[in-house]
C-alpha cells in the first residue's frame, strides 16, 4: 500500500500505460461523498452496528477452497500492529475452512530485498503481499512469483476490473492478485479542532493554507506531518505535483523521462514549502515533525481532548486503522476531505497490496484464491482503515459511512486513477529509508528553502537508480 519501490523495467512502462487513466471520476465522487460527510456529524461512529453485509456474507462461503488438513503456509507483508491484526483475522477464516495452519511472517522494508534474502536460504513464504507495482515485476524478472492458478483468475474475472488485474498481470500473465487499496488523497481532521476555531474544510491549496494560519493562531498546530517516515513525504510532494504538474508531467517523471531538476518539480517544492516553511503549523515544529512516525502523527492528532498536537493529518484511507486506537470516533470526531486542488483539479493517488504466490503448492494457490474472492476482504473492511478494489465486496460491510464511501468512490472510478509515484521507482530511489527521495524529502522538511539542493539531490540519485 504504501513505503517503498522497487528496480525500474521497461515492462514497467508499458504497465503504467495500461493503468494511468483519467481521474476525474474518482475526484469527483471523493469529493463528493467525502466532503459531504465531512460536513455532517452523523457520519456513524468507528464501530457501528453489524453490517448486514458483514458477518452474514462472509459466512455463505461465496468461493469454494480444498480442504488442506496438515499443510502449513507463511504469509509475508510489511504490516504492523493494528494492520496486521486485522489481516490475521483474514487468515484465520482461511484456516477455518481449509484446516490448514498460517503464519503471519512480519517483512522488513524494502520488502524485495527481504523476499531475496528469504529465497536464497532457500526458505521463501510461501504468499508474499507486495506494496507496489515494480516489486510485482521486479519478482517476476527473478522468476521468484508462480502465475496465478484457474481458480484464483476466475474471482479475478468476476470481482476486479480490467485495471486492477492489469495491474496484477506481467507481460499479459497474471502474477498477482490486488487485495488491499489506498486512496492516498485524504486529509483528515479534528472536528473539533476546526469548530473551535472556525475553519471549514479548504478545497484549494490556497484555502488549506489559510485554514492552517488561523488553526495556528487559535493554538492547534494546522497540521501533524510525519516526518521519520520518508514515504509519508513522497505522498505529500505527489499529490502537489501531480494537481500542479498535470498528469502528462506525473507520468513522466514517474517513468524519469523528465529530470527532477525540471521547473515542474520546482514549482512543486516551492508549494510545498508555503506549509512545510512554517514552523508554528506543524505540530512539534520542524524538529518535531522529523521526529514523527506514522502512526503517532494519527493518533497525536486525535487526541488531547481541547487541545490535541495538530488539527489535521494526510494520508490515506488506512488512517483510519490508527484513529481506531484513539478514543475518537471516525464519522464524528475525525472526519475527512479530499487533498485541496493546487492546479486545476484535486489530485487522485492510489497505493495497493499484490498478492502473489511464492511457492507452486496447492495451499498458496487456494489463499490467493481467498484473497480474490469478497469473502475475504469483508472481514477486514469490517475492520475499518480498509478498502478493497474487489466490486463484489458489498459496501455494508465497512464500519461507517466515511468508509463506505471511499470504497464505493474506488469501485466507481473503474480504472481512473495515477499510481503511487515512488512506488513505481526503484528501491534505491523511492524505497529505502534514509536514501533516495526518502531522504531528500526529509532533509528538505529540514530545511524548505533549499529547492535548488533538493533538486540536485533528487537528480543525482534518480538518475544512478533508473541508470537513465
Amino acid at each position: 500500500m504504501r513505503r517503498q519501490g522497487t528496480s525500474r523495467t521497461k515492462d514497467r512502462s508499458r504497465t503504467e500505460h495500461r493503468r494511468n487513466g483519467r481521474a476525474a471520476a474518482w475526484a469527483a465522487l471523493v469529493a463528493a461523498g467525502a466532503l459531504t460527510l465531512s460536513g455532517c456529524g452523523g457520519g456513524g461512529d468507528e464501530k457501528e452496528d453489524p453490517p448486514q453485509g458483514g458477518e452474514a456474507s462472509t459466512a455463505g462461503q461465496r468461493v469454494e477452497l480444498p480442504k488442506l488438513n496438515g499443510e502449513k503456509l507463511e504469509v509475508a507483508a510489511v504490516w504492523t500492529g493494528p494492520e496486521q491484526a486485522n489481516f490475521t483475522k483474514v487468515l484465520k477464516e482461511f484456516e477455518k475452512r481449509t484446516g490448514a495452519t498460517v503464519t503471519f511472517v512480519p517483512a522488513q522494508d524494502p520488502i524485495v530485498t527481504f523476499l531475496g534474502t528469504k529465497i536464497a536460504g532457500g526458505q521463501p513464504p510461501d504468499v508474499a503481499l507486495l506494496p507496489q507495482v515494480g516489486a510485482l515485476v521486479s519478482a517476476v524478472q527473478n522468476k521468484w512469483v508462480q502465475p496465478v492458478g484457474p481458480e484464483a483468475r476466475a474471482q479475478l474475472d468476476k470481482n476486479y476490473s480490467d485495471g486492477w488485474k492489469k495491474l496484477g498481470a506481467v507481460d499479459g500473465t497474471q502474477y498477482g492478485v490486488y487485495y488491499k487499496a489506498a486512496n492516498k488523497s485524504l486529509v483528515w481532521y479534528n472536528a473539533k479542532a476546526f469548530e473551535a476555531a472556525g475553519v471549514q474544510p479548504p478545497k484549494t491549496w490556497k484555502e488549506l493554507l489559510t485554514a492552517a494560519d488561523t488553526l495556528s493562531a487559535s493554538g492547534t498546530p494546522a497540521v501533524s506531518v510525519a516526518g521519520a517516515d520518508g514515504w509519508t513525504l513522497t505522498d505529500w510532494f505527489e499529490n502537489v505535483y501531480l494537481s500542479q504538474a498535470g498528469p502528462q508531467k506525473y507520468d513522466q517523471l514517474s517513468k524519469h523521462q523528465i529530470k527532477w531538476t525540471d521547473d515542474s518539480v520546482k514549482q512543486a517544492l516551492i508549494t510545498l514549502g508555503e506549509l512545510f516553511g512554517r514552523k508554528d503549523f506543524l505540530a512539534g515544529g520542524t524538529a518535531g515533525a522529523l521526529a514523527t512516525e506514522f502512526p503517532k502523527s494519527v493518533t497525536q492528532t486525535f487526541t488531547g481532548g481541547d487541545r490535541p498536537a495538530a488539527a489535521m493529518v494526510y494520508e490515506g484511507d488506512f488512517v483510519a486503522v490508527n484513529i481506531g486506537q484513539t478514543e475518537a470516533k471516525v464519522g464524528k470526531d475525525a472526519l475527512v476531505f479530499p487533498f485541496p486542488a493546487v492546479g486545476g483539479k484535486a489530485p487522485v493517488v492510489s497505493g495497493g497490496d499484490v498478492a502473489v504466490a511464492l511457492k507452486p503448492s496447492k495451499g498458496a494457490q487456494a489463499l490467493l484464491t481467498f484473497l480474490a474472492s469478497p469473502d475475504a476482504a469483508e472481514i477486514q473492511a469490517r475492520e475499518g482503515g480498509f478498502v478493497s478494489p474487489n466490486k463484489s465486496v458489498d459496501l455494508k460491510a465497512y464500519p461507517n459511512d466515511i468508509q463506505r464511501g471511499i470504497a464505493k468512490a474506488l469501485i466507481a472510478s473503474g480504472d481512473d486513477f495515477r499510481f503511487d509515484m515512488s512506488d513505481q521507482a526503484p528501491a534505491a530511489f523511492g524505497g529505502t529509508p534514509g536514501a533516495g527521495e526518502w531522504k531528500a524529502l526529509q532533509d528538505f522538511l529540514a530545511n524548505p528553502s533549499d529547492v535548488a539542493g533538493t533538486q540536485a539531490r533528487l537528480e543525482a540519485d534518480a538518475a544512478k537508480a533508473y541508470g537513465n
